[in-house]
């Protein structure tokens, strides 16, 4: 019989992540579980290094978890298989790579290997799905404040909407590609991403492939327009059909890209929202 070990956080999917955690035994079939606080780990390169050689690791939650895992470790140096089964709010990872059940758990170490790196006001955090900034971050900075107040499910589509009406004012931008600056006015969204999906289901970057072996990175840039036009053409992001407005939609690729916004705004990574922030710079390591 197969041996599991299950990582949860207790915290993830409004405090339901213990309970969420059983679930893996509807995908994994004739094997035993043990179960660990991933919380309660304070050194986790320590703690893979004491997994017993007969039992399997798996990570459930959502894509904080996995965020919070591969900025743990250094993921290039796994020297075990790490399977992942979704159990969180969030699952953009699982929504680009494609919802499979048959096909779960998913091993993850392909897309652990060579992850791109952002740095944030002086520290770097590796990047899984992408990186948000502008109304994005907003959305995050919003949610992070309702899930403090309320275990109510956040509805960030409606703070976006709230947002574009209301309360986020566009910045101007200037983003550089690989040293090639170009400037942005009004500018709503400038996301940069290695995969494509995320928000709960956004596709901004829909020709990104987070495997692909040239290591480009996507940034989408939505721009010069006003709430009204910016609102009917915001919810197209859901199936990537925002991208044919080439009036207030570009999509910049390159290995090293800089966003700077002209006034501080919140931005997210995997959705882990850093306040604050005058710019950010992504580099591929592939």
């Amino acid at each position: 019989m197969d041996k599991y070990l299950v990582l949860y956080n207790p915290f993830a999917d409004n405090k339901r992540g213990r309970e969420d955690a059983e679930k893996v035994k509807e995908f994994i079939k004739d094997a035993s579980f043990r179960f660990e606080d991933v919380t309660k780990i304070g050194d986790m390169e320590a703690f893979l290094a004491s997994v017993p050689s007969d039992e399997k690791l798996v990570l459930t939650g959502g894509d904080g978890t996995l965020n919070r895992f591969v900025n743990s470790i250094d993921p290039d140096r796994l020297s075990i298989d790490v399977y992942y089964c979704p159990a969180g709010s969030g699952n953009d990872f699982l929504n680009d790579v494609g919802r499979n059940e048959k096909n779960l758990p998913i091993r993850m170490n392909p897309y652990f290997k060579k992850l791109p790196v952002v740095t944030v006001k002086g520290k770097d955090y590796r990047v899984l799905n992408g990186v948000g900034y502008g109304i994005d971050g907003y959305c995050c900075e919003v949610g992070d404040k309702m899930k403090a107040e309320s275990d109510k499910k956040i509805n960030y589509t409606g703070i976006a909407i709230k947002g574009l009406l209301f309360y986020f004012k566009p910045v101007n931008a200037t983003v550089i590609v690989d040293g090639k600056a170009k400037e942005f006015k009004k500018v709503w969204l400038a996301p940069t991403m290695n995969g494509r999906c995320y928000g709960g289901g956004m596709i901004p970057t829909p020709g990104q492939d987070r495997l692909a072996e040239d290591g480009l990175l996507s940034t989408l840039v939505m721009y010069g327009t006003g709430k009204l036009k910016t609102l009917i053409v915001f919810p197209s992001i859901f199936k990537g059909e925002h991208v044919k407005h080439t009036e207030m939609c570009e999509i910049l690729r390159g290995k090293e890209i800089t966003v700077r916004f002209d006034r501080p705004c919140a931005l997210q990574v995997d959705g882990e929202t850093i306040l604050d922030v005058t710019e950010y710079t992504i580099r591929s390591v592939k």
